[in-house]
């Protein structure tokens, strides 16, 4: 498995993957799917914020029409397709993933990667037990489900009869119709007293004053939609996009994050987590975004799908 951070992954231990919870397929099973029109459109600054992650230069892309879900993959979609394919996600088969470690059992000793102490790599943790062995997903069936690694979601993806995102049609649905927006809800700067997401406000990684209502993730229609209908593009969780990852720029540190990246077959990534912060993670903007291996998978990882035409 990929690591969060540049650190190298930890050994991963045998274990059976929890069973998948009881979920009889319901109407919310069936994602809200909203159409989204094709034309040329913009992606990326000319201003980032963190250019080492490739958010510029801005540049103008042809799009098709095509559709997408109105939110992130639920718990309780997730839960049905697991029930009805017996699919098993690559924490489970890892044996582990990363736990952010306000979320850990008290006592538990997991290791933390270098450079990255917030996060834990716990054993057993997948998205049928976020917090790892003795949690589960009962109470969050309409939150996104996470520890989801880019294979899971294009597996998903392809089962449904839809794929992943291009990263240009991620940022033109997320803008909700106005082209310049630099958020889903326009210009705001969302803050520690301005809520307008599911992102972190207070002190990371050691306190959270929770303004928004929430530690982790969010149900994924806790806030308001933007122009097109798309709730939580930005914060709540991660969501991979098709496109490989890669830095549009000729300078040395870009060539060598390339190469990096292509070593690690890195996927887009965008939109952002609860655990984001201006003072140290600054990507809940739609034209940030980062890269991870196809393996990788974390607490904050989740995915939602886009359909043809």
């Amino acid at each position: 498995m990929g690591a969060v951070s540049s650190c190298c992954p930890f050994p991963a231990l045998p274990r059976d993957p929890p069973a998948a919870p009881a979920v009889g397929v319901t109407a919310h099973d069936v994602a809200t799917v909203v159409p989204i029109p094709g034309g040329t459109v913009t992606v990326g600054t000319d201003q980032p914020l963190l250019p080492g992650d490739g958010e510029g230069p801005r540049r103008r892309v042809t799009i098709r029409p095509f559709r997408i879900d109105a939110h992130q993959v639920t718990n309780r979609r997730f839960a049905a397709f697991v029930a009805a394919t017996g699919y098993r996600t690559e924490a489970e088969r890892f044996g582990w993933s990363y736990v952010f470690h306000r979320f850990v059992a008290p006592g538990d000793r997991s290791p933390a990667p270098e450079g990255t102490p917030w996060w834990r790599a716990v054993q057993g943790a997948c998205w049928a037990a976020p917090e790892g062995p003795g949690s589960g997903i009962t109470e969050r069936l309409d939150h996104p489900v996470v520890h989801i690694a880019w294979t899971d979601a294009a597996a998903f993806a392809a089962a449904v009869g839809g794929r992943l995102p291009t990263e240009a049609e991620w940022e033109h649905a997320a803008k909700g119709g106005d082209d310049g927006a630099r958020y889903p809800w326009g210009g705001a700067e969302p803050d520690d007293r301005r809520v307008f997401c599911n992102i972190w406000q207070g002190e990371f990684p050691l306190r959270n004053t929770l303004a928004d209502g929430w530690l982790g993730t969010a149900p994924v229609e806790a806030f308001a939609p933007n122009g097109f209908g798309l709730f939580n593009t930005c914060g709540n969780a991660w969501e991979w996009c098709a496109d490989a990852f890669r830095v549009r720029s000729l300078t040395a540190a870009a060539k060598a994050r390339n190469a990096a990246a292509a070593r690690e077959r890195e996927r887009v990534m965008k939109g952002g987590s609860y655990l984001c912060h201006a003072s140290y993670c600054h990507r809940y903007r739609i034209a940030a975004r980062s890269g991870r291996s196809p393996e990788t998978s974390a607490g904050h990882v989740g995915f939602r799908v886009a359909y043809d035409g």
